[in-house]
């Protein structure tokens, strides 16, 4: 007589996100869309690239033309400015905040590390063919280089910001990035980066609508994920 051996049964897969992260992730992202609104009201001003290039008005954030004409005498740009400077500190505040909070609580480590160039350039290859694996719950290679690529950009556009803001009071940074003519320059494609991460982030979202019920309820679950015909 054999024994009835059977497997257990898979556990479910699962994407947890306690409160203060989802706060300060929604802090994050509202303070960053004003300040891409705001700031390219205020390119459209003063541009950064010397080439002819402006953003839609519809896209700027601002204020309606009529009423910042009649109210201001201009186009917005003491608006966007000030919209732009108060979310600055919004953003720098709790940036700070997230980073912190990422490396002490061990979210950092756990969730994005190790990682290495073969298992990026692996997982890079299997999101072109679209046969990239995403497991509730888990980051793949790809995933791990663009948090903490879009880690890095923000910081650097935040310095590169300030060095924008105040190129007197801090001149040994706005000499870092080159003089503030340059400065304006390496803000501008940290905006860039920081839009095409947008647009990735919230593509990979409605391609896995439950990470975003994680980020919004705190907790999401699913089935098992299967990996090449094999569950875990």
């Amino acid at each position: 007589m054999t024994a009835d051996i059977r497997e257990p049964a898979p556990t479910r897969d699962v994407q947890f996100h306690p409160l203060s992260r989802r706060i300060m992730h929604w802090i994050n992202a509202l303070a960053i869309i004003v300040m891409i609104g705001s700031g390219w009201r205020i390119y459209n001003y003063y541009p950064a690239l010397p080439i002819h290039f402006g953003f839609p008005n519809y896209l700027t954030l601002g204020g309606d033309f009529t009423v910042t004409e009649a109210v201001n005498d201009e186009d917005g740009l003491a608006n966007a400015l000030a919209w732009h400077f108060g979310a600055m500190w919004v953003l720098v505040i709790n940036f700070l905040a997230f980073v912190i909070v990422g490396f002490a609580s061990g979210h950092f480590r756990r969730d994005f590390l190790p990682v290495g160039p073969r298992a990026f350039l692996r997982d890079f290859w299997a999101a072109l063919r679209f046969k990239l694996d995403h497991s509730l719950g888990e980051y793949n290679a790809v995933q791990k280089v663009l948090y903490w690529g879009v880690l890095g950009v923000i910081l650097l556009t935040i310095l590169s910001g300030l060095s924008i803001w105040k190129p007197v009071q801090f001149k040994e940074l706005t000499w870092l990035f080159g003089g503030y003519e340059f400065a304006r320059v390496v803000h501008f494609f940290g905006m860039a980066a920081i839009v095409a991460f947008l647009f990735v982030h919230i593509a990979l979202t409605l391609l896995v609508p439950k990470t975003l019920v994680a980020m919004v309820l705190g907790r999401a679950s699913g089935e098992p994920h299967r990996k090449s015909g094999v569950e875990r």
